[in-house]
C-alpha cells in the first residue's frame, strides 16, 4: 500500500505545517509596526542599526499564538512537552518553543465503511457507517497517538468488520441497536487502555453480585425447604426422633467426634436418654481398644 502511506503522510506533513503557520492578529501588528519604525528610521538616519528593530519585529511576531475556544495547543520545549496552551492568546519563545498540534476538542463526525465484509452465515455485506467521537485527554491524544483521527478511524472500521464477522444477517437486518453499543464499546476499549481497566473492574463486581445473588437464592431455597420439612415433622414425632437419632449416629459413628446440640433441644425432643446411650456405647468401645501405655524413660 505505498499509495495510501504516501497520502496519510502528505496529510499529517500539511497539519503540521498549518499548526506551525498559523498567522494571528498580535503577530502581524508587532511586525507591522517594526516595518513602520525600522525603515522610516533608517532612511531619515542612514543608520542601519535601525534593521535590528526590524529583525526583533520579526523575532516578536513569532511569540504570541492565538487558540479558537475549542481548541488545545501542545507546546514543546526543544522538543520536550511542556503542556496544553489556550483557548485564547498565549506567549511561546521564539523558534526555542513549538506548538506541534492544535487538538480540536469539539464532537468530530467520521464516516467509514466495512467493504464486502462475510457475515457470521457467510453472506457478503457493504454496511457504512458514520462515527460521532471526541478528544477527552488532548495530552495523550497529541502524545501517545501518531495519527489519533486517523486511527479512531481505523479502529471503528476494523471493529465494524469484526462486529458483522460475528453476527448474522438477520441479527444485522434488526439489531442496530446491540451493533451500535458493541462498536461503541470496542472503540472506547481500543482508545482507552484506562477504561480497559475499569470495564475489568466492573466486570469483576458485576460476577460478585451475581454470585451473591446465586448464594442468596440458594439460602431462601433451604430456607423454604425447612419450612416445608418442619410442617410435615408438626404432628409426626415419631418421624422428628428417627430423624434425630439419624443425625446423632451420622454425627457419632466417627470415633472421637463431637456434637454439641442446645439442652432445649434435647428436652423438646427427648433425647436425653438416647444421648446417654449413645455416649454409653461410645464409651464402652472405647473400653474395649484401649491405647498402648507408651514405656517410660
Amino acid at each position: 500500500m505505498p499509495a495510501m502511506d504516501e497520502v496519510l503522510a502528505a496529510r499529517r506533513a500539511a497539519r503540521a505545517s498549518r499548526s506551525q503557520s498559523r498567522a494571528n492578529v498580535v503577530s502581524v501588528f508587532i511586525l507591522i509596526v517594526s516595518i513602520l519604525i525600522a525603515f522610516p528610521m533608517m532612511a531619515a538616519t542612514q543608520n542601519p542599526i535601525w534593521i535590528l528593530i526590524f529583525v526583533g519585529g520579526v523575532f516578536l511576531s513569532q511569540s504570541p499564538k492565538i487558540a479558537k475556544q475549542w481548541e488545545r495547543a501542545v507546546v514543546l520545549h526543544l522538543g520536550k512537552y511542556t503542556g496544553l496552551r489556550g483557548p485564547g492568546l498565549f506567549w511561546i519563545v521564539p523558534f526555542v518553543e513549538t506548538i506541534s498540534i492544535y487538538i480540536d476538542q469539539r464532537v468530530i463526525t467520521t464516516s467509514f465503511a466495512a467493504e464486502e465484509t462475510l457475515t457470521s452465515d457467510t453472506v457478503p455485506v457493504n454496511v457504512d457507517a458514520v462515527l460521532f467521537w471526541m478528544v477527552h485527554d488532548s495530552e495523550k491524544a497529541a502524545l501517545e497517538v501518531q495519527d489519533y483521527a486517523q486511527a479512531v478511524s481505523w479502529a471503528a472500521q476494523t471493529g465494524l468488520r469484526d462486529i458483522i464477522g460475528r453476527t448474522s444477517l438477520s441479527d444485522l437486518l434488526r439489531g442496530r441497536e446491540r451493533i451500535e453499543a458493541e462498536l461503541q464499546a470496542l472503540i472506547d476499549q481500543r482508545s482507552n487502555p484506562s477504561l480497559q481497566d475499569a470495564m475489568s473492574r466492573e466486570a469483576q463486581a458485576s460476577r460478585e453480585k451475581s454470585a451473591r445473588i446465586i448464594l442468596g437464592q440458594a439460602e431462601v431455597e433451604i430456607a423454604q425447604l425447612f419450612f416445608e420439612a418442619a410442617k410435615s415433622y408438626e404432628n409426626n414425632p415419631t418421624a422428628l426422633h428417627l430423624r434425630a437419632m439419624n443425625i446423632l449416629y451420622e454425627g457419632l459413628k466417627e470415633k472421637g467426634a463431637l456434637m454439641v446440640v442446645p439442652s432445649n433441644v434435647v428436652e423438646s425432643m427427648g433425647l436425653g436418654g438416647m444421648m446417654g446411650a449413645a455416649a454409653l456405647r461410645q464409651q464402652t468401645m472405647s473400653d474395649a481398644n484401649p491405647k498402648p501405655a507408651s514405656a517410660a524413660g
